[in-house]
């Protein structure tokens, strides 16, 4: 079967509805229309790079919205068990349950190969160095996928993805400082009608 194409900046962003971890109805396209977004999708619940990637967005809350940021994890588990893994290891974020991973598909992250998984040498230095925090590798809940990959995105509040991530592989969760104050320093919540970059003059 094919892999999905990758969306590249400017796309118009998937329009997807969730449940939220009390069962409510959230479109993303109504989070998206109060400020720009952070949209942040994670693995399985037993994924260590997944819970190390929540604690740095858990952090670094204030950074993120001072940059004028709003943010949205996407989980794989029901509203139920993604309320109890949100509790644990993202609170203060909002979370969407999505156990068939529509939300996934519809961004176009696919299932990886087992290089991107299992199989390469950089997720098991990230998993060593995720292991001296206390996370361990856990097999995924049932109806979990262990393969699905992971991505981030930014979107802005025209419905445009300004900033499209896909992992090369199941550790390569993007920094928050390159989110933030890397290439792209521009501010999120202003219009991308000049150069972007740190210390470029319009």
């Amino acid at each position: 079967m094919p892999k999905k194409q990758h969306f590249d900046f400017n796309h118009n962003a998937p329009d997807v509805t969730l449940l939220n971890t009390v069962g409510e109805a959230v479109t993303l396209s109504s989070l998206w229309k109060e400020r720009p977004l952070l949209l942040a999708f994670t693995r399985h619940f037993g994924c260590t790079q997944c819970k190390e990637m929540l604690e740095e967005l858990v952090s670094g809350t204030e950074q993120i919205s001072r940059a004028g940021l709003g943010i949205v994890v996407i989980l794989q588990g029901t509203p139920e068990t993604s309320a109890e893994f949100a509790r644990q290891y993202a609170p203060g974020l909002t979370c969407l349950a999505d156990p068939e991973r529509k939300a996934f598909r519809a961004y176009g992250l696919e299932r990886g190969d087992l290089f991107q998984t299992f199989l390469n040498p950089k997720v098991w230095s990230a998993v060593s160095r995720s292991r001296k925090k206390g996370y361990i590798v856990e097999p995924p809940p049932a109806g979990q996928d262990a393969m699905q990959m992971s991505g981030t995105f930014i979107i802005n509040r025209d419905g445009k993805i300004v900033l499209p991530y896909y992992y090369d592989h199941i550790a390569d969760h993007p920094a928050l400082d390159l989110l933030l104050s890397g290439v792209l320093s521009t501010g999120w919540n202003k219009p991308f009608d000049g150069p972007l970059g740190p210390g470029v003059q319009s």
